[in-house]
């Protein structure tokens, strides 16, 4: 089951959506600081994520999975999303630079084929990123946050998955150290609580940020096909002497 996008809406409106909002908007624009002439694909329900780019990136697009629904965005100006199947996006190859995958991989049961289909969609110098809830963390355990459903993941199985479809893992990020919760005093320590979880629990992070590179295998030269000579059989010509004698009797009667 994953959450209906009238749910993650809500979520992001609430008190705890916009921390939670700001606190992975920090560190996903620590790893990418400038997109600027990019093409960039938000993928699931990234376009809280989005905006920051919208300014500085060529383009900015969103898809919305299928099972999921699809929400207007944004809100002033022409529509910049669409709804999706993740297994066959609308888009040529190579025609993205950037891919921000939030509230997606954790929820869906078909990985390879769509991280097959984000691998097509990337440039050859395109990278991925990856939003997950964190194995260790609390926020996986508990229902009252998107970050709840789904199947969370350590760092370890995003490498092993990531390597499986041909992506290189590279950096990586800890959020969301303070507890899923909605209460005050809570949220006014927000800033507080990450501080003092990169610090001393660094791996019990809620949500787990995994930056990947598109694998392109260099293709190896093809070995010249050796052709061999077939020996050319031609037919045998008729003996000299026996035309010559046949001639001679003939000439004899």
């Amino acid at each position: 089951m994953r959450p209906d996008v009238i749910d993650l809406r809500n979520f992001y409106h609430s008190s705890l959506g916009q921390v939670v909002r700001r606190t992975i908007g920090r560190k996903i624009r620590l790893m990418w600081p400038d997109l600027k002439n990019f093409r960039v694909l938000g993928i699931g329900y990234a376009t809280p994520y989005l905006n920051v780019f919208r300014a500085e990136a060529e383009r900015v697009i969103s898809f919305m999975p299928l099972e999921q629904g699809v929400i207007q965005w944004p809100r002033e100006g022409g529509s910049l999303v669409s709804l999706v199947d993740e297994r066959t996006l609308p888009l040529p190859d190579s025609s993205i630079d950037r891919i921000i995958w939030v509230h997606g991989l954790e929820n869906t049961t078909d990985v390879d084929p769509i991280l097959q289909e984000l691998w097509r969609v990337l440039t050859s110098t395109g990278k991925l990123m990856v939003v997950v809830p964190g194995r260790r963390g609390l926020w996986a355990r508990t229902e009252n946050t998107p970050f709840g459903y789904g199947h969370p993941y350590s760092d370890k199985q995003l490498n092993r998955l990531l390597r499986d479809n041909s992506f290189t893992p590279g950096d990586r990020q800890g959020a969301l150290y303070l507890p899923p919760s909605n209460w005050r005093i809570n949220l006014r320590l927000a800033k507080a609580w990450e501080n003092i979880g990169e610090k001393w629990w660094s791996h019990f992070s809620g949500v787990r940020i995994m930056e990947a590179e598109k694998q392109v295998y260099a293709l190896t030269a093809q070995p010249e096909r050796k052709v061999r000579k077939r020996p050319v059989i031609l037919p045998a010509a008729r003996p000299v002497i026996a035309s010559r004698e046949a001639r001679c009797t003939r000439d004899d009667a």
